[in-house]
């Protein structure tokens, strides 16, 4: 897919805001978070802000009702609940993939343009954080707080990227299917293989994540 559009500024790094926040996104994409995750944390705070920074960085308004949007989430839990509340992109959707690196970031795919950003918290964040709470309050709490209210100069680093996979591939059509010659499943989303005329699941062709027990004997 051919990138469209400038990039953010010259070393493809744009300048954050220094500016004061507009609560009212935020608020609105953390009361989801929380109500879905049973409770608010600190890095629900950082996928929102994650995702509202990509979507202004990206010129697109957030929470996306379409599937223009694509968020590639380098850690499950609650992080991905606050970029999927902010961003509108979900896993049921098909507009929200885990890259399970295990580090607090993502990755926001304009797939109509192509362009792409990377979004992470600041390296020293936690140790600025701790630095700047006042003795009585409690670490959890100045997390929460600072995360809500520092700009995104203070608190978010982001960079463009491109992708070194097929974005195409990745999203596929939708309705294609077909069954597999190993195991006779379905296969949707153009996630087969082809090998001579067999055509193979993921499973088939390179070994499962599972292996099989002994028959049920009932369901």
């Amino acid at each position: 897919m051919a990138v469209s559009g400038p990039p953010f500024s010259v070393g493809a790094a744009p300048v954050l805001s220094g500016a004061p926040l507009d609560p009212a996104p935020l608020d609105a994409a953390l009361a989801q978070s929380a109500a879905l995750h049973g409770h608010l944390c600190p890095r629900q705070v950082l996928g929102a802000r994650s995702a509202l920074l990509a979507g202004r960085l990206l010129d697109l308004p957030l929470p996306r009702t379409d599937k223009r949007l694509l968020v590639l989430a380098e850690t499950d839990g609650c992080y991905a609940d606050g970029l999927s509340a902010a961003s509108g992109c979900w896993l049921g959707r098909r507009t929200l993939r885990l890259m399970d690196y295990g580090r607090v970031a993502a990755t926001f795919v304009d797939t109509r343009t192509g362009r792409a950003v990377r979004v992470w918290p600041q390296t020293d964040l936690r140790e600025r954080v701790r630095a700047a709470r006042p003795p009585e309050q409690k670490r959890y709490q100045a997390y929460l707080d600072a995360y809500r209210s520092w700009p995104d100069a203070r608190l978010l680093a982001a960079r463009e990227v491109t992708l070194n996979f097929d974005l195409d591939g990745l999203l596929s059509r939708h309705g294609q299917r077909e069954v597999c010659s190993g195991c006779g499943e379905e296969i949707i989303n153009e996630r087969w293989v082809r090998r001579g005329e067999r055509v193979l699941c993921p499973a088939c062709l390179s070994g499962a994540y599972y292996v099989w027990a002994p028959p049920l004997t009932e369901l």
